[in-house]
């Protein structure tokens, strides 16, 4: 079974106009007849025999109690902010405990979170936060800029265990509290990327004291960490023992309470597993549906699923500077190979529909994305042919394969070994075949794999998942540095787009920058580094036991738990009298 995301959408638009509908409808009925107090209701949609009762109807109310269950594969390794930073789980649940001093909202710009206001100093060197002066930690104790600088201290250790790079930015960095609300950070040259940094979240000073970067690695903190986001970890639970997470709404993000008690992130050692609870009513929601899964719970009764873009992309990486394939080289051939692609097909036979068309280096939430300035390739397959005769590798008659000085175009396509992965690269040969194009596929087995591979330049081509930064300093990836000190695997060696990169990093304000990026995306459009084969989408599988449960726009974790106010599992049924229809009767 195949899922069409138009469909998807028309779908959701109706559900939300039909729940909207019932709304109104209630509040009508619970204003003329004063049955029972007004507050978030669901008509049943029964009605008792005329013999029982007349014109009467069911008032489902909602009443508190309950924990919500949410299925996850894998386990969290680290609650704890500075040190989730490779653990997709980790990062997802820090989300929820933890805020940084800034966030990214749904316009993909920075917006304030423990933070009140930023701003830059003349020089652009210096930039000055002031707090909230009324957030508190889990545990009560005010949040003060003490807190920032202890957190974002740790990183300028030495022996931090995270990432070099993240080390090195905050190595350069001068911290200086200048009151309980006030913190500056000095960077030694202009650097407007450096906001960035500061959406990590945040630690409690005063429950860490004399905890170092390598001793937070083993501290009891991770187990039950205290922070100031949505959710508290309930420290009565043991959830490495379990390998159920639980926690409490922040009664200060929630003051008006919330109906269901809890939320438990129950762990899978695999999604086959995680499908199985779900069908057998064990947890309540299945967090990132994959593609392969996507029919099984679609075709299972009742089950809502919500879809949104998701904050990644698939893309194919050319090799440029080393491939053994010469049409790598010649901007026509990489024309060539993206012309002979039909990328909607991919989507539909090997995601099940669950991709968007993207063209470009950037995601369309990204206020740099500009998609004037990309050419979107179309599957041309004339188009594709005529390139490949124009760049010497011709196809005789009755040959298969394109061949050059008697030598057969064979390209090395390197991926990762997933299933979805190999079933990717596995049709964009057979689409390549249909060129002339012999396509050899080499599977890495691990991560680190591939990135030796890719670093080794031993591809032609590379299928790759990309999660661009939320900032879009590109920098590391697209730059000349970057193809020695950097994520520049491809080779793309070019000036202009380079040193657009680079003017962009040293320039504060949004339009001056975005003049930058424009700059930079006409050089990627004209050399075709890469082309992006799909958007990933983020679905999210609902029991239909989770009541009133409405979920609009994903932008981050957070969001789907936007509505939980009005969530609930408990109920009761009422007995109301019924609206007359339209004819009266």
């Amino acid at each position: 079974m195949k899922i069409n995301l138009r469909w998807q959408i028309v779908l959701a638009v109706v559900c939300f106009g039909l729940v909207v509908a019932i709304r109104l409808y209630v509040t009508q009925l619970f204003e003329t007849e004063a049955v029972v107090p007004q507050q978030d209701v669901q008509i049943s949609g029964s009605q008792l025999p005329e013999s029982e009762a007349s014109d009467a109807c069911t008032v489902r109310i909602p009443e508190a109690g309950g924990a919500f269950i949410e299925g996850v594969v894998g386990a969290p390794q680290y609650l704890n902010p500075l040190l989730s930073d490779n653990f997709p789980v980790d990062r997802d649940l820090n989300s929820l405990i933890f805020d940084g001093l800034t966030r990214y909202g749904k316009s993909g710009k920075l917006e304030p979170a423990l933070a009140e206001s930023w701003s830059v100093s003349e020089d652009g060197l210096t930039v000055t936060f002031t707090l909230k002066d009324d957030v508190l930690w889990h545990d009560g104790e005010p949040v003060t800029a003490a807190d920032v600088a202890f957190t974002y201290g740790l990183l300028q250790a030495d022996d931090y265990p995270g990432a070099t790079a993240v080390r090195d930015l905050w190595q350069s960095v001068t911290i200086q509290q200048l009151d309980e609300h006030t913190i500056s950070f000095t960077l030694p040259e202009l650097y407007s990327p450096f906001l960035d940094a500061t959406t990590r979240g945040i630690l409690p000073a005063h429950l860490l004291e004399g905890e170092t970067a390598v001793s937070l690695q083993t501290s009891p903190f991770n187990k039950a960490p205290i922070g100031t986001g949505p959710f508290m970890v309930d420290a009565e639970n043991d959830w490495m023992e379990n390998g159920r997470l639980r926690l409490l709404p922040n009664p200060a993000i929630w003051p008006e309470d919330t109906k269901i008690a809890a939320l438990v992130f129950q762990f899978f050692p695999n999604e086959e597993t995680m499908l199985q609870a779900f069908m057998e009513g064990g947890i309540h929601a299945v967090n990132r549906v994959s593609d392969t899964a996507l029919p099984v719970l679609a075709a299972f009764p009742n089950t809502r699923l919500f879809t949104a873009p998701d904050s990644r992309y698939t893309i194919l990486l050319f090799n440029m500077e080393t491939a053994p394939s010469e049409l790598l080289q010649w901007k026509t051939g990489r024309q060539a190979l993206a012309n002979a692609l039909d990328r909607p097909a991919l989507v539909d036979t090997v995601l099940n529909g669950q991709g968007l068309p993207l063209e470009g280096p950037y995601l369309p939430s990204s206020w740099a994305y500009n998609p004037g300035l990309l050419t979107g390739y179309r599957f041309d397959l004339a188009t594709a042919a005529s390139q490949l005769d124009e760049t010497g590798w011709t196809l005789t008659d009755g040959a298969t394969v394109r061949q050059k000085d008697g030598t057969p175009l064979l390209l090395n396509l390197l991926a990762l070994d997933t299933p979805q992965t190999r079933a990717l690269a596995e049709a964009i040969g057979q689409q390549w075949s249909r060129a002339g194009i012999d396509t050899q596929i080499t599977l890495a087995a691990t991560t680190t794999d591939l990135r030796q591979r890719l670093d080794e330049g031993e591809f032609d081509a590379a299928l790759v998942d990309f999660a661009p930064p939320g900032d879009p300093d590109l920098y590391d990836f697209w730059s000349q540095e970057a193809i020695i000190r950097g994520s520049n695997v491809a080779g793309w060696n070019n000036r202009k787009a380079s040193e657009a990169l680079e003017v962009g990093r040293q320039t504060w304000p949004t339009a001056e920058r975005r003049l930058s990026y424009d700059t930079f995306q006409r050089q990627y459009n004209q050399s075709l580094p890469a082309l992006t084969i799909y958007q990933h989408i983020y679905t999210y599988a609902l029991s239909p036991e989770v009541n009133q449960a409405e979920i609009g726009f994903i932008s981050n974790t957070r969001d789907r738990y936007q509505s939980l106010a009005h969530w609930f599992l408990q109920y009761r049924d009422v007995e109301v009298d019924c609206l007359p229809d339209a004819n009266g009767s």
